[in-house]
């Protein structure tokens, strides 16, 4: 008996990014510096929030947008910390930040629909795409230092566009966008009927001055979907709690999407998010603003190239010097050097790999002096 798949799920493969990991953990005596999942516990104070909760039999279903006293604490947070005024009934509690953006694209694409996606770029969103059966559409920004182009980015857009994906601080580069990159972004769409989704998960991991999202674009709030998760900054990735956020009319479709997809995520988490939200995290920053700094050091003393990140915790190295494919480069480098990253190309940029710094001082130390023999040896 032939049984028959959807098409769009039968069209698109695992995540490249786990299925190397995978690799990495599966080699014997290899030091990986693959994922991107803070090395730091989460903070006691919200651990022990969350207890409380349980103790208090707080384990009934939960309303499915989010707990009242959960979505006002995030409203009153934005609005301090960023800037961004959503009232609590534009904002959903989704399963991480992935479930944000799934529930968000499966909202507002139809067959056929274009998504632009500045490449490189998470390789989740390409693939949610396709599973909603939209069309990704790179726009490849190696050649501008990860800046987006305003004419290429006009040039990209059709009749069919129906979104962009802005992420700032970048997974993989660690970029952020500048104002003047913002600023014609929105030059350029704001009297177009595009959504601009804003992934900026990693906007708490900024190490200068000056960060702005496009969500700051108050003319454009109708097409605005703004995507936060708790994982980076408070090391909760286990705990898979994101939110977001949206024009009343645009969240009052998402809610449907999420409601049939998940109902709500778990009710006892939700004191220990407000906790959360209150628990400072320079010291979590420093941590990460100095092994950057380390980092990129080490790299540039080997002769590598790269662009120095203002967020997040990923470097994106440039490899094309060494006439390998990065899959190639990678597996030997895991194979004969003992280390593991991740090939450029599951970011759509061919001829890079990310190495993640969320790692121990130690750990990273090791894995540099790896990296640094193996190019000496292909050198040599």
């Amino acid at each position: 008996m032939d049984l028959i798949f959807n098409q769009a799920v039968t069209q698109v493969e695992l995540s490249g990014i786990r299925q190397f990991t995978y690799m990495v953990r599966d080699t014997p005596g290899a030091c990986a510096l693959t994922i991107g999942e803070p090395d730091l516990n989460t903070p006691e104070v919200i651990k022990e929030a969350a207890k409380a909760a349980l103790d208090a039999n707080d384990t009934h279903y939960p309303p499915g947008n989010g707990c009242a006293y959960l979505l006002e604490a995030i409203s009153q947070y934005e609005a301090r910390a960023h800037g961004l005024h959503y009232a609590p009934g534009e904002i959903i509690m989704t399963v991480g930040a992935t479930e944000a953006l799934f529930a968000s694209l499966s909202t507002i694409l139809n067959p056929g629909d274009e998504v632009i996606l500045p490449t490189p770029a998470f390789g989740l969103y390409e693939a949610l795409v396709r599973l909603r059966q939209g069309v990704p559409v790179a726009l490849p920004t190696q050649h501008s230092h990860f800046q987006i182009v305003p004419e290429e980015l006009a040039a990209a857009i059709t009749p069919k566009t129906k979104a962009i994906v802005l992420t700032s601080p970048n997974n993989p580069t660690g970029c952020m966008y500048t104002k003047d990159t913002l600023d014609a972004i929105h030059e350029i769409l704001k009297d177009r009927p595009i959504f601009v989704l804003c992934d900026d998960v990693y906007r708490a991991l900024v190490y200068t001055q000056g960060y702005h999202s496009f969500a700051e674009y108050a003319d454009m709030r109708d097409r605005i979907i703004v995507i936060q998760s708790f994982s980076k900054p408070y090391a909760m990735t286990g705990w898979r709690l994101g939110y977001c956020m949206a024009d009343a009319p645009v969240m009052d479709r998402i809610q449907v999407f999420h409601q049939y997809a998940v109902t709500s995520i778990p009710s006892f988490v939700q004191r220990a998010c407000v906790t959360a939200l209150q628990t400072p995290t320079d010291d979590v920053v420093d941590i990460f603003r100095k092994r950057r700094d380390y980092v990129y050091k080490r790299l540039v003393d080997m002769g590598l190239k790269v662009e120095k990140p203002e967020g997040a915790f990923y470097m994106f190295i440039d490899i094309q010097k060494f006439g390998m494919d990065s899959v190639t480069f990678c597996t030997r480098m895991l194979k004969e050097g003992l280390v593991g990253v991740i090939p450029g190309i599951h970011f759509g940029a061919e001829g890079y790999m990310r190495l993640s710094y969320c790692y121990s001082d130690a750990d990273l130390k090791e894995g540099l002096d790896r990296i640094e023999a193996f190019i000496k040896k292909l050198s040599a």
